[in-house]
């Protein structure tokens, strides 16, 4: 076979076939679809993935088997069918056309290859095998590892000046997203919070500016003004800035506020979500915040006050009256008072509960007890924080 000659296709706006509705061509689709190309898919079932985008008016579905007049005005053909009769009826009619059809069941017999694809930015990277989809695949993988970890330089940085929230996820410094990762290798500086996966620090430049927030010697007031202030500044001196987070920057992280002091400043802001401990340290204990039959919802709240604090906007005792998962942040201070509040309203003693410290860590600790007798065995095992308090029946649900 003689070698292949790569290339991109520029879709946006043009008729793209997709012939089968089945598992290739759900993996197919929503590239096309993110590539901007108008999505013509003929199968007589599709899975539910794929219908739901018909649904979504997102891609046109022609229920029924193909037909060679279905090539008419397409750029492109995708046949994502195995049958090789049926593939090669799809082949054959784009040939005559002279339109390049890809080919899931014979790639010998196709006019154009899809290859293994990685993204990191504004970067896309193809990976052709030689007809070895596996050999394809780890090359790519290898690829997209030194992009994300920063052995492989992916050229000057796209990123403008701005800041960017960025959550940092639970602990495990593989829980952050990848989208996280990127941004935080492109950063000239870098202002963390003490719960942010101190590991990722490794990666970044040496040449970064590392702005360890805990260590801004003012109360908390004026500690965030100062973070405000630093992050302002830095942009203004045509610096990209990352406020790199434990958790999600949107729960209990002050994102809200950091945002709103930019956008006064008129510095462009990215807000990038990140895995919120209230779900992945239970989680990461073997408890799962909700489970069918067992809990429909579960609220996560904060416990830095105290029940009763006037200053306090948790309605301690509506929550004791819910039948749901109960997951407390920021609690372990004043862990006796919540539980004792939980109890006078009307949560029973029995109630499941844990304490989960340093979720997805190596430190990772935790103890279950009933509701009653938490305080206890949590101070038993001389637990702190940061540590998350679970209360509700899914506490045994994988047992």
């Amino acid at each position: 076979m003689s070698s292949l000659y790569p290339v991109g296709l520029r879709l946006s706006g043009r008729r793209v076939l997709v012939v089968g509705g089945g598992a290739v061509a759900s993996r197919r689709v929503p590239a096309l679809l993110d590539a901007g190309a108008e999505v013509v898919l003929v199968s007589p079932e599709i899975t539910p993935a794929l219908r739901a985008l018909s649904d979504a008016g997102r891609i046109h579905w022609v229920p029924r088997r193909f037909e060679p007049s279905d090539v008419d005005g397409a750029w492109l053909v995708q046949a994502a069918v195995d049958e090789p009769a049926a593939a090669a009826a799809v082949s054959e009619a784009a040939e005559a056309r002279r339109v390049f059809c890809v080919r899931a069941d014979d790639r010998s017999a196709a006019t154009a290859w899809t290859p293994a694809v990685t993204r990191h930015g504004p970067v896309t990277v193809a990976v052709l095998g030689g007809g070895d989809p596996r050999r394809a695949m780890a090359v790519r993988d290898g690829i997209r590892q030194r992009l994300i970890d920063g052995t492989l330089d992916a050229g000057p940085s796209p990123v403008r000046p701005g800041v960017a929230l960025v959550g940092g996820g639970p602990g495990d410094p593989e829980l952050i997203t990848v989208k996280g990762r990127r941004l935080l290798a492109a950063a000239d500086v870098v202002v963390v919070d003490r719960l942010a996966p101190g590991l990722l620090l490794d990666e970044v430049r040496p040449d970064v500016e590392v702005v360890d927030a805990s260590k801004i010697p003012y109360g908390p007031a004026r500690t965030q003004s100062e973070i405000n202030r630093i992050m302002i500044d830095r942009v203004r001196a045509g610096k990209f800035v990352v406020r790199l987070k434990g958790g999600d920057p949107y729960v209990f992280g002050r994102g809200g506020e950091e945002l709103l002091a930019c956008a006064e400043a008129g510095v462009p802001v990215t807000v990038v979500s990140g895995v919120t401990s209230a779900i992945a340290a239970p989680a990461a204990a073997g408890i799962p915040v909700t489970h069918r039959g067992v809990a429909h919802e579960f609220v996560v709240v904060s416990g830095h006050l105290a029940p009763g604090d006037p200053a306090g906007l948790v309605d301690w005792p509506a929550l004791a009256r819910l039948r749901g998962t109960l997951c407390v942040l920021m609690g372990m201070r004043h862990l006796a008072a919540i539980v004792s509040v939980l109890l006078e309203h009307g949560r029973p003693a029995h109630t499941p509960a844990a304490v989960v410290q340093e979720g997805t860590t190596g430190d990772q600790r935790s103890v279950r007890a009933p509701l009653s007798d938490l305080v206890r065995v949590a101070e038993g095992a001389g637990l702190r924080p940061p540590a998350i308090i679970v209360i509700g029946e899914v506490i045994g649900a994988l047992d």
